[in-house]
């Protein structure tokens, strides 16, 4: 059962390696299930749970939106939110004038930005 149990938990990892945007869990379990049709939805929130605590993947919170997860290693990005398809997008770069903003008494530690509007596809549609 323990051989099982790893490679459910190694293709899970994969799914989220191979993903170029956030995922919400069932667009995480749908992928794996093509690798692993028997793969439920228990053994995905175990898998999603062991790789938070390990620090590979960390959760990504949007506004009113279900949670969704990415890998914890990728560079400093924010995201970007299609209001009509639903999808997120990385976007990789990060406002200039972010980089140097400052609060008067406070020190800024980090920052999140999302970004909302049309996608490619959906202005295009």
């Amino acid at each position: 059962m323990r051989q099982r149990t790893s490679l459910q938990l190694r293709t899970i990892q994969q799914v989220f390696e191979s993903s170029k945007h956030p995922l919400l869990a069932e667009e995480a379990l749908s992928a794996a299930q093509r690798k692993l049709p028997s793969l439920g939805i228990a053994t995905l929130y175990r898998a999603i749970r062991s790789l938070r605590n390990s620090g590979f993947l960390k959760v990504v919170e949007l506004p009113g939106e279900s949670t969704r997860y990415e890998m914890s290693c990728k560079d400093h990005h924010h995201h970007f939110h299609c209001r009509k398809c639903k999808r997120v997008f990385e976007v990789e770069s990060c406002p200039a004038a972010i980089k140097n903003f400052k609060l008067p008494d406070f020190v800024i530690e980090d920052h999140e930005i999302t970004f909302y509007g049309l996608c490619t596809s959906c202005k295009d549609a």
